[in-house]
């Protein structure tokens, strides 16, 4: 089956469209480089499209009508939006669901030391890597420190122009013999990537008289005028690195975006823009935004966890009644599209790819029936009705699809959040985004995708 290019369809004004969509995209990048940042500025922007917090309805006991925009956050990390549909929650929802984790390194809690003159901070990568990527770019900290009187200070340096940047070191060339013999898996290993923060010593009249690592000293008495905080703070800190700077467009023809945190931010916000634009409907719509895939889903904040569950578990108390039943039908009638990335064909990495079946740039919004790795190991397999379906309202909206799988059989392959809503019994089905680098410090994708993924999310969430 023939997949057309996206771009060759467009008038001046989807481009316009596409172009200004974009942008947005863009700037949600460069706010959200956590999950904490994506969930705070997705907030932000759901309020001023007049989304009020469930929690608000709870305390108050009032049942929420048919077209109320609602939103619930959990433990900062995990967002969940509903536009309430004329018919009752318990007979299904249309829902849209992404990622806002994505790879990175994170600071150890004991995590300053100092080796000849030079501070760095010991860290442990979030997430499969190729490690050798992340070195020899500059890096900026983003994150939270919790300190003991419960106050919380919010960090982000290596941002602005006036900011330091901060490195993983490599090994020159010049001596790098060895290095190149190893395997890629090991070429940086793990314990090396120490991020280097620091190479002055601090003014002798304030250093203590046992003080050998003077260097360290100094970082200690930085943080402390800049931010208040011990070297004890680090404790109850969370702290990641990622690539600074900012989403950039890519290509002469700017067709592309290169951006840190792609994976899976490029299906996160067009199923955010999707819902805010979203007015009446019939089935509830749904946006839900997770953390810890790329570990797994689990812990308190992923999709494994009972957040999701329990908020459905609330909408149905406030607006149905208290029950357990129904909260079940709700999650087993819901039907879902698990969005996530999908490899991008590489022409230069064509011997990986089935190119029949891959996912290409600007052929739109990509489906995968099934994920998982080798014989669907750890996968969600769509059922067929469910695709039929799909594929109408994609046509009907015209929307730009593929139907793709990650890479050859026996290649490798990936999981998504699938898997973990399909135990429900929901129909669910990933979608999402074809991305180059995956998983590297800057990723790829097209515009012409994005939008397509936006008018694919939206008319899912009306029609579907």
């Amino acid at each position: 089956m023939k997949k057309t290019c996206a771009w060759s369809s467009y008038t001046p004004e989807s481009i316009e469209e596409l172009n200004r969509l974009c942008d947005k995209y863009k700037a949600f990048l460069d706010k959200g480089k956590t999950e904490r940042e994506c969930v705070r500025y997705a907030v932000e922007l759901a309020e001023a499209q007049g989304f009020s917090n469930l929690q608000d309805y709870i305390n108050s006991g009032n049942r929420p009508p048919a077209g109320a925009r609602l939103y619930a956050v959990g433990m900062k990390k995990m967002l969940v939006l509903f536009i309430l549909g004329s018919r009752p929650v318990s007979e299904g929802m249309n829902i849209l669901g992404a990622h806002i984790d994505s790879p990175r390194l994170d600071v150890k809690q004991n995590p300053l030391y100092e080796a000849e003159d030079m501070a760095y901070l010991d860290t442990h990568y979030y997430g499969g890597i190729k490690k050798y990527q992340w070195v020899a770019t500059p890096m900026a900290i983003h994150g939270v420190i919790a300190r003991k009187d419960g106050s919380i200070i919010d960090v982000t340096i290596g941002e602005n122009d006036e900011d330091p940047v901060f490195c993983f070191t490599d090994l020159l060339i010049h001596l790098a013999q060895a290095q190149l013999k190893k395997p890629g898996a090991t070429v940086v290993e793990g314990e090396n990537l120490d991020l280097l923060i620091g190479n002055m010593p601090i003014d002798k009249s304030e250093l203590e008289e046992d003080e050998k690592t003077t260097v360290k000293a100094n970082i200690l008495a930085i943080l402390k005028d800049k931010y208040g905080i011990e070297e004890d703070d680090f404790l109850s800190a969370e702290l990641e690195i990622v690539p600074a700077g900012k989403a950039r467009d890519c290509g002469l023809d700017k067709s592309m975006i290169m951006a840190y945190g792609q994976d899976d931010r490029v299906c996160a916000y067009p199923s955010l823009q999707a819902i805010l634009d979203v007015e009446d409907v019939t089935r509830t719509a749904c946006c839900l935004l997770v953390d810890k895939e790329e570990i797994g889903s689990v812990g308190a904040t992923g999709m494994q966890s009972r957040f999701f569950e329990n908020i459905v578990a609330e909408l149905v108390a406030l607006t149905e009644g208290e029950s357990d039943l129904k909260t079940r039908r709700a999650l087993q009638n819901s039907r879902m599209l698990s969005s996530d990335v999908s490899a991008a064909y590489d022409p230069l990495y064509s011997d990986v790819f089935e190119k029949r079946s891959a996912a290409l740039m600007s052929k739109g919004i990509s489906f995968n029936k099934f994920t998982g790795s080798r014989g669907k190991s750890g996968s969600n397999d769509a059922n067929a009705e469910y695709v039929g379906r799909l594929r109408k309202v994609m046509d009907e909206a015209d929307v730009k699809f593929q139907i793709t799988e990650l890479g050859k059989v026996d290649a490798g392959g990936g999981g998504t959040i699938a898997y973990i809503m399909g135990n429900y019994g929901m129909e669910v089905i990933d979608s999402g985004v074809a991305v180059l680098n995956m998983h590297a410090p800057y990723e790829i994708s097209s515009k012409a995708d994005i939008y397509e993924a936006y008018k694919g999310y939206k008319a899912f969430l009306i029609n579907m």
